[in-house]
């Protein structure tokens, strides 16, 4: 017999009820003395050490083993759907946040709802990474951890010359025009043209948004006016004011963080994880570098993609509520905070996120302020991964930053392409 920590109070055992026969599964089973967790391999340097913590906590609690196997995230999908289609899928797993309503559309999610709320989780969690989790309003995924997308800048360059961090996008242009002239050797600000969750930031920032639903259907929004807006300034920065250069057309992120790891950017949009990979790269940046959140085009801030994983439990797993067991352990305070210091991630509960935005230091602050107030999602829809697939928004961008096509041109040839996606 499994051992139990702690024993489920009346409101508990019904929210269980409910959840176990959602997942049409009973309790216990052949599989249930192990539990089979997919985790991804990369994040974490440190990950094997970690689990194997979790590991013996998880067996003082429970009694059951915990058999973690590692899946490189540039496999992870492909793996995902072929062990859906051949019935091979593990317990729990970590899945990322613009997987989740995919794989819960294909049936092979449980549905969490029951169990959060008898937990008392709900409230607790960052509502992007919650929205991100949650299909057809019951939740499938549990916030686990994320990063979000906010502004890095050298301090030393701008101390340079008298320059503090912009609050509005005219501030943003002129500081970029500033470096240009005072700073040849540097790029002012990138604007790179693969790289879809950058953008994002200024559609939403302007007010845009990406789609739209609209009695059930999906619709594309980023050929309307205020997306328009947003698209034009950001791409504006390199075709009308000269902040980046021809090369970064074809840059993704991972461009960015070497351009800036190789001190040759002065300022881009760059993820809440980045400053600590690019000082163990370079440490000559420690203490060189510094954050602000992405301001809006008249103050306050812009919203930008929350982006990471959430933990989820298979409809074919045994025993869902010692899975469950599993998804509480891993997002425990203790288990949550060392995972984010590790990782140069944040924990997907908002009390932990506010708590590490107070004592993390000045490069860990205005990432945490970004995603508390600021963190958005992509369309909670499993066309949007096939949008994104086809890399929808990197084409129009590149577009534009080349000159083949105007805003105007650009935006309404993605519109149609995404409305032609959403439609199939």
């Amino acid at each position: 017999m499994r051992k139990r920590v702690r024993r489920r109070a009346a409101a508990l055992a019904a929210a269980l009820s409910l959840a176990l026969t959602a997942c049409g599964t009973g309790s216990g089973g052949p599989g249930g003395d192990t539990l089979t967790v997919w985790i991804m391999q990369g994040t974490n340097p440190g990950a094997e050490p970690f689990f194997a913590r979790v590991g013996k906590e998880f067996t003082q609690r429970t009694g059951a083993a915990l058999d973690v196997q590692y899946v490189p995230w540039p496999d992870a999908h492909d793996k995902f759907t072929k062990a859906m289609a051949g019935g091979t899928t593990p317990d729990v797993a970590e899945v990322g946040t613009t997987w989740t309503a995919e794989f819960a559309d294909a049936g092979a999610l449980a549905d969490l709802t029951a169990f959060s709320g008898a937990a008392g989780l709900d409230d607790d969690m960052v509502p992007a990474l919650r929205a991100a989790g949650t299909y057809e309003g019951r939740l499938y995924g549990v916030p686990w951890y994320a990063g979000v997308r906010a502004l890095l800048y050298r301090s030393d360059v701008f101390e340079r010359h008298g320059l503090s961090a912009p609050a509005d996008w005219d501030e943003l242009r002129e500081v970029a025009q500033t470096l240009g002239e005072k700073e040849p050797g540097l790029l002012p600000f990138p604007v790179p043209g693969d790289s879809e969750y950058v953008l994002d930031a200024f559609i939403w920032g302007a007010g845009g948004e990406l789609a739209i639903r609209d009695g059930g259907r999906w619709t594309s929004a980023v050929d309307r006016p205020a997306a328009v807006r947003g698209v034009d300034f950001y791409t504006s920065l390199a075709t009308r004011y000269g902040t980046s250069a021809k090369a970064v057309t074809t840059w993704d992120e991972a461009d960015l963080v070497a351009g800036i790891t190789r001190g040759k950017v002065a300022m881009a949009v760059a993820g809440s994880w980045t400053p600590a990979a690019i000082t163990a790269d370079a440490p000559e940046l420690a203490g060189r570098l510094a954050a602000a959140p992405l301001p809006g085009p008249d103050g306050g801030i812009s919203p930008s993609f929350l982006g990471g994983s959430h933990l989820s439990v298979f409809n074919s797993a045994p025993d869902p509520e010692l899975a469950w067991e599993f998804v509480e352990l891993l997002t425990s305070r203790e288990f949550a905070a060392d995972w984010a210091e590790q990782s140069g991630y944040f924990p997907g509960r908002t009390s932990q996120v506010e708590r590490a935005g107070r004592e993390g230091g000045p490069l860990v602050a205005p990432f945490a302020r970004q995603m508390a107030e600021g963190g958005r999602t992509v369309p909670v829809t499993p066309a949007y991964g096939r949008v994104q697939g086809e890399k929808t928004l990197a084409r129009m961008v590149q577009a534009i930053l080349s000159g083949r096509k105007s805003v105007r041109e650009a935006t309404a040839q993605a519109a149609a392409d995404m409305d032609e996606t959403f439609g199939r």
